[in-house]
């Protein structure tokens, strides 16, 4: 391989500099990646988790209020109509409140990446600041 600064080893000439720049560039460029890889997979891990445990909520909650509403209908024979009627309004408010508070919740706006964004905003700002120091020194 040739040496590109004119065979001057460690010399603190242009080519030196500029390489020094692009290998900090590409450092903390894969410092950020991996960092936003890891917020990645946590999102996913909490997601997942989320999925889970609200699927065993509604499958208990279901069959709960199946056997409820069935042991109701058993004791109360007489007033059967007006239990089923009642109940079943009942659930039919309720599936609107949740439909209401998933789109809410869905609109929400969330912060992920966070620490990524913080990250990057306090790279800019040193980038930035470097760039004013060099500029006063020439």
């Amino acid at each position: 391989m040739s040496d590109t600064t004119g065979g001057v080893k460690g010399g603190g000439g242009l080519f030196a500099g500029t390489r020094n720049g692009a290998i900090a560039l590409l450092g903390t460029g894969r410092t950020r990646l991996e960092l936003l890889g890891n917020e990645l997979k946590e999102e996913k891990l909490r997601a997942v988790r989320l999925l889970l445990w609200s699927q065993m909520l509604a499958f208990c909650v279901a069959l709960g209020t199946i056997l409820l509403v069935g042991l109701l209908v058993v004791v109360f024979w007489e007033q059967r109509v007006v239990l089923l009627a009642t109940t079943g309004v009942l659930f039919i408010a309720c599936g609107g409140l949740a439909y209401i508070a998933l789109q809410r919740s869905m609109r929400r706006p969330d912060h992920l990446f966070a620490a990524s964004l913080a990250q990057l905003e306090e790279d800019l700002r040193q980038l930035k600041q470097a760039a004013g120091d060099e500029s006063r020194a020439d």
